[in-house]
């Protein structure tokens, strides 16, 4: 007999393509009929996913604020907080000042952290340049790569979250069975390890 799916070859009396797992018919017919039941192929073993573990997502944490600390010094805080009456070499009077300049700065160094996070993780890469240095990349909850939308969503959680719980919603990573974070959790994504296997 022969598979209408993909041509095989198959016995009369299976149920099931061996190649393809298309159901056969006239074999499911015939073993429903006496009494046996239908043999169906084995599904193929999935290895378990390869989370990424808390301590490398803090490094890869850790590279992005640095290389954002450099860009937002560089194109943000050195030519505006002259103009906010704040010298650049003591950036810490920005702590201390409630101006609309200041405020003004400041959102505009998170709209900067935004647009790095979202747009990378949604991207090709699939995360930052931190997480693609050591391998890491974020996915939603059926393992295909996130929309903008979640990206950003992720990262309003994480910025929320992270400040209200002074870090302990990060910690949840440690201790979670797939080593989700808070915002990970609200998001409904996970960060994943790249491995030789086919994703």
């Amino acid at each position: 007999m022969e598979c209408r799916r993909c041509g095989a070859q198959v016995s009369d009396d299976a149920a099931y393509c061996s190649s393809c797992g298309q159901p056969t018919t006239d074999g499911f017919k015939q073993q429903t009929a006496s009494g046996t039941e239908p043999q169906t192929i084995p599904r193929r073993q999935i290895p378990q996913a390869p989370y990424a573990g808390f301590w490398l997502r803090l490094i890869a944490y850790v590279i992005d604020l640095f290389l954002l600390s450099v860009a937002i010094d560089i194109f943000i805080l050195n030519p505006l907080m002259p103009r906010a009456g704040i010298s650049p070499e003591n950036p810490w009077a920005m702590l201390r000042s409630n101006s609309r300049q200041v405020l003004a700065i400041n959102l505009l160094a998170i709209m900067v952290e935004w647009c790095y996070f979202a747009l990378l993780e949604s991207s090709r890469w699939q995360g930052s340049v931190g997480k693609r240095l050591l391998g890491l990349y974020v996915v939603d909850a059926e393992g295909k790569r996130i929309s903008f939308a979640r990206a950003s969503g992720r990262f309003f959680a994480m910025t929320i979250f992270s400040t209200l719980t002074v870090g302990i919603s990060d910690v949840m990573g440690a201790f979670t069975p797939k080593k989700q974070m808070l915002h990970d959790m609200l998001a409904k994504c996970l960060v994943l390890k790249r491995t030789s296997l086919k994703r």
